[in-house]
């Protein structure tokens, strides 16, 4: 080897760790530091992506299920949308009436 350094040493010094040992020695526990904590922030994102895929799935339960009982109403209102069309509204004039009798007589007592 035409540097002067033996062949069994590559250019280290015999006093142990080289500067560039040292240095990679730094960069791969700052890596490793990096890699953990990216590690980390994967586990909690899945952890996170869980649970609102959970929520989801609830909401979207809740969503069948209200569907379903708006549509079993707008039944019944189509059915009784057919029916006799002026006896419901002399149900409602007479509800009505009713209501506005009532509120009137409370006004008076007072």
């Amino acid at each position: 080897i035409g540097d002067g350094a033996s062949a069994g040493n590559y250019g280290y010094t015999n006093s142990g760790y080289s500067v560039y040992e040292e240095e990679n020695e730094r960069l791969t526990e700052s890596l490793r530091t990096k890699v953990s904590a990216i590690k980390s922030l994967s586990i909690e994102i899945g952890t996170e992506v869980k649970n609102q895929n959970k929520m989801l799935s609830e909401m979207d339960n809740d969503f069948d299920s209200t569907g379903g009982l708006l549509g079993a109403t707008m039944g019944r209102l189509r059915t009784l949308s057919r029916g006799s069309q002026t006896k419901l509204l002399c149900y409602m004039m007479l509800f009505a009436l009713f209501v506005f009798f009532v509120i009137y007589w409370i006004i008076k007592l007072r």
